[in-house]
C-alpha cells in the first residue's frame, strides 16, 4: 500500500492542468460511484489528478491508482479496497479501468461492502456504463469530459478567465458577449490554431502534435475498440481504412453498399464499425429527429477539426470544418440533429442553425440563425461561429 500512496503523492505534486475544466463544477462529487468517461487523449488521467489535488492535497485519504498496474494481475480490486478503507482511506480514484477484467462486477461488490468509501473511476467512450452494464447501471454516475472547448483552450492562451454561456444566452445577447470579450482580446486571431491542434490537451506537450494525434487515434483502434469491443487484430485494417474514407469525405452521407465493397465486408459489419468508430469520437452520426441506430445515419461528420487535420494533411474543407466545429461544440450540451428545411442543424427541436463562411448577401430567414465564420461580431439572428465555443 506504501508504495501506492508513494506513486500517489508524486503524481498530485508533479500534475499539470493550467485550465480549469468546467466539469470539475458540474459533477455532484457526493455519490459515492461515478463514472468519468472520455475518448483517447482529452484528459481524464489529469483531471482525477487535479481532482485530487484540489480536495485532498497530501492527504492519504485520497488514493489514485491504475489498474495496468501489474499488481492487480495478482491481487483483486475488492481486496485492494478492503485494504484502503482499513488504512483509512475514503475517496479511490481509479484509471484504466477497462483494462481490468470485471472491472464492473468488482465496482459492484466494492460499493455493497464498503458504503463509507467514494470511487471516482475513469472509462473509454467506447464503454457502456449505463446501457450495456447491469452490475452498475443503477448506482453509477456518469460524466463526459471532452477535449477543450475553444473557450478552454483561449483561457489557456492567454490567461484570461471567460466563462461559459448557456445557448440562450448566445443567440440573444451575443452582441454583448462578443463586445466584451474583444475588450480583452480578438478570438478570431486564435480560431484557426483551435480548429488544426486545440481540442487535445496534449498540444501543449513538446512534440509533434500532428503525428501524436494520429498514434492517439490508432491507440484509439488498437486498444479502445478491438479490446473493449473483442475483435479480432486481423480486422483492425479494415477499420482504419473505413475511418480514412469517412473522414475524407466527411460531412457526408454514408453510402453503406459502396463501403462494404470498398472494405470487402458485409453492410451489417460496416454499420456495427460506424457505431464503434461514433462511441470513440472519432466521428459523429447525424441524423433526423426520430432516427437514432441501428439505422443509417443521414450524415458523417469527423469527430473534432483536429481529427481532420490530422488524417487530411492539411487540407481541410473550410466549410466542412465549420459544420464540424459546430456540430462538436454543441453536442457537448445539446441535442443534435439534422433539420428538415435545408438547413444545417436542429438543436433541441427548437433552434434551427445554419453554418456560413461569410454574411450572406440573399435573404436571411428569421427563424434561422446563422452561425458565420471570419466576424469579430454579428447581429440580429447572426452570430460568430467562435463563440459556439464558450457553450462549456
Amino acid at each position: 500500500m506504501q508504495a501506492f500512496y508513494k506513486t500517489h503523492q508524486y503524481l498530485v505534486a508533479h500534475v499539470h492542468s493550467p485550465v480549469k475544466r468546467l466539469l470539475m463544477d458540474e459533477i455532484d462529487w457526493t455519490h459515492r460511484l461515478i463514472g468519468i468517461k472520455g475518448s483517447r487523449g482529452v484528459g481524464k488521467t489529469t483531471f482525477l489528478l487535479q481532482y485530487a489535488k484540489n480536495h485532498f492535497g497530501n492527504s492519504k485519504q485520497c488514493l489514485f491508482i491504475s489498474l495496468n498496474d501489474f499488481y492487480f494481475t495478482k491481487h483483486s480490486l475488492v481486496e485492494f479496497a478492503e485494504n484502503f478503507t482499513d488504512d483509512g482511506g475514503h475517496t479511490l480514484l481509479i484509471d484504466q479501468t477497462f483494462k481490468y477484467e470485471n472491472w464492473s462486477k468488482e465496482l459492484r461488490e466494492c460499493y455493497d461492502r464498503f458504503p463509507s468509501l467514494h470511487i471516482i473511476f475513469s472509462g473509454s467512450t467506447v464503454m457502456r456504463l449505463i446501457e450495456e452494464n447491469n452490475d452498475i447501471q443503477n448506482i453509477v454516475s456518469a460524466y463526459n469530459l471532452r477535449g477543450f472547448s475553444f473557450r478552454e483552450f483561449l483561457n489557456l492562451q492567454t490567461g484570461s478567465t471567460f466563462p461559459a454561456y448557456k445557448l440562450q444566452d448566445i443567440t440573444q445577447n451575443h452582441v454583448q458577449i462578443a463586445e466584451e470579450i474583444g475588450k480583452e482580446l480578438q478570438a478570431l486571431d486564435y480560431f484557426n490554431d483551435y480548429l488544426h491542434h486545440g481540442y487535445y490537451p496534449f498540444y501543449l506537450e513538446e512534440h509533434n502534435f500532428s503525428d501524436t494525434l494520429l498514434k492517439t487515434m490508432n491507440m484509439m483502434l488498437e486498444v479502445d475498440i478491438l479490446l473493449i469491443k473483442q475483435i479480432e487484430p486481423k480486422y483492425l485494417s479494415k477499420i482504419r481504412k473505413l475511418l480514412y474514407l469517412l473522414t475524407i469525405s466527411a460531412p457526408c452521407a454514408p453510402n453503406v453498399s459502396l463501403l462494404s465493397k470498398e472494405i470487402e465486408t458485409s453492410r451489417a459489419t460496416i454499420m456495427n464499425y460506424i457505431k464503434y468508430l461514433a462511441d470513440a469520437r472519432l466521428i459523429n452520426l447525424l441524423y433526423v429527429n426520430g432516427d437514432e441506430y441501428p439505422k443509417k445515419p443521414n450524415q458523417i461528420y469527423a469527430g473534432n477539426t483536429n481529427l481532420m487535420h490530422a488524417v487530411n494533411l492539411g487540407i481541410v474543407d473550410r466549410i466542412a470544418e465549420q459544420k464540424t466545429f459546430f456540430y462538436n461544440a454543441l453536442q457537448a450540451k445539446h441535442k443534435v440533429k439534422m433539420c428538415h428545411y435545408k438547413q444545417d442543424f436542429s438543436i433541441d427541436e427548437q433552434y434551427t442553425f445554419r453554418c456560413e463562411s461569410k454574411p450572406s448577401s440573399g435573404k436571411l430567414y428569421s427563424k434561422v440563425t446563422y452561425a458565420v465564420n471570419d466576424i469579430t461580431i454579428g447581429s440580429k439572428n447572426v452570430i460568430p461561429l467562435w463563440l459556439f465555443g464558450f457553450l462549456y
